[in-house]
């Protein structure tokens, strides 16, 4: 019998192309039962997954994978069940407390948020023998309903007038009286413009400490005082410094794996004493009506984009308008001279980090799906069930796009008149 390794040309294939159907079957092969992260090409040299979580890029940094492909794929088929089996974890006299404080950008966590949990939880689990507790301080109502989920043993929310909008001066102080009495270990911020960036590094001003910003990695080192080290970015992101890890931390996104095998207590907490009554030198007068037309897409939290399956274009501007939506749209609308050309999303257009983005008629090319990728929420809006674009997609509603978009302005008009009547009769 010859000894000649004999290959599948379609199967190497499917395995390179992350987008097809039988993508994560077939690596699932290659790996003996588990996703294969390596496998061998033709040519005799090893090829690696850069799409699984937890691969390892060229530079050394852990990529994680936000494109929601590869979770949406590994979501298939998985039941309520499997998702509460979870292990159970709670911490009834932790040793110390790592508190984090998170965005909470829309009330709910961000990917962010979850990456900075995950980084707690490495430090509060490092010693066994003698465990910590995770704390998230949280401002104001929020909607979120997994903080077990993300890793929080502790949930403390500070509620109150005094911390609705841009009140960086009393969040601060409420943050004092946070360290006062329980004294954390660490105290970890995401480094975004959503708040924590300067948060975290008002809070090293307040406490005294030398804060590390731009932490893109943790790890342990027993030559370091505090048994840590950082790694953070500086000269604009070109060299890597590392240091002793400081008591403030702030982190970048995806500077740890985010919580996924344990489910925590997330056990409700208040503190003894009173939150400290700041007088502000900042007042918060609200925000400023913007139009939506006007906001770049590389800045907008919500866009409406368009594609070839748009066949009514003013029925689309008139959704926008209503909605409320920044205009993007998909390389073939933009060629067609229904859009300008600053309005193409993708590889070959801009890339977009909105909250929420909504794809009308958009089948989903590849450089399409690159340029979306770091999108929280994605809604497809089209006829083929099948198409690259609503595999992506959180939400898909399949049907015809202009006659969707039509019903959902009618609902929209119509829940604001009732609005508008109930605000009359009160």
């Amino acid at each position: 019998m010859s000894e000649l390794v004999r290959r599948d040309p379609r199967k190497e294939w499917i395995a390179r192309n992350r987008l097809h159907p039988q993508h994560l079957e077939v690596l699932a092969e290659i790996g003996g039962g588990s996703v294969a992260s390596e496998w061998m090409g033709p040519n005799g040299l090893m090829r690696r997954n850069p799409h699984a979580v937890g691969f390892m890029g060229p530079n050394g940094i852990r990529r994680i994978d936000r494109s929601g492909a590869q979770q949406a794929s590994q979501a298939t088929g998985r039941s309520a069940e499997a998702k509460d089996s979870r292990r159970s974890v709670t911490i009834e006299s932790p040793a110390f407390m790592v508190a984090v404080v998170p965005d909470m950008a829309g009330g709910r966590l961000s990917g962010h948020d979850r990456d900075l949990l995950g980084l707690a939880r490495q430090l509060a689990d490092a010693d066994p023998d003698h465990p910590g507790a995770v704390l998230a301080i949280v401002y104001g109502e929020h909607k979120e309903s997994t903080f077990d989920e993300a890793g929080i043993d502790r949930l403390l929310c500070l509620e109150g007038e005094q911390f609705d909008g841009y009140t960086p001066e009393n969040r601060i102080a409420a943050l004092q009286g946070v360290d006062r009495e329980l004294s954390p270990r660490y105290w970890l911020m995401p480094d975004s413009t959503q708040g924590g960036g300067e948060l975290g590094r008002r809070l090293g001003v307040r406490l005294g400490e030398r804060a590390a910003t731009q932490v893109w990695q943790v790890e342990a080192n027993s030559d370091s005082a505090t048994g840590w080290r950082c790694i953070t970015r500086g000269a604009a992101g070109t060299t890597d410094i590392v240091r002793d890890l400081p008591r403030v931390v702030i982190a970048l996104a995806e500077c740890a794996d985010p919580i996924t095998e344990t489910r925590h207590a997330a056990e409700p907490i208040e503190l003894s004493q009173p939150l400290p009554n700041v007088l502000g030198r900042i007042e918060d007068i609200g925000e400023v009506a913007v139009d939506p037309a006007s906001v770049s897409l590389a800045e907008a939290e919500f866009i409406l984009s368009a594609g070839n399956g748009v066949k009514d274009w003013d029925n689309y501007h008139h959704a926008a308008e209503v909605l409320g939506a920044t205009k993007g749209a998909s390389r073939v609308a933009v060629d067609d001279g229904h859009m300008p050309r600053d309005r193409q999303v993708g590889a070959t257009g801009t890339w977009v980090s909105a909250k929420v983005y909504v794809a009308v008629g958009i089948s989903g090319a590849i450089q399409h799906l690159q340029g979306i990728q770091t999108c929280e929420k994605v809604v497809a809006i089209n006829l083929d069930e099948g198409c690259d674009m609503v595999k992506r997609a959180d939400l898909a509603v399949i049907g015809d796009a202009n006659a969707i978009l039509a019903a959902l302005v009618e609902r929209v008009e119509q829940y604001r008149a009732e609005q508008e009547e109930n605000r009359d009769a009160a």
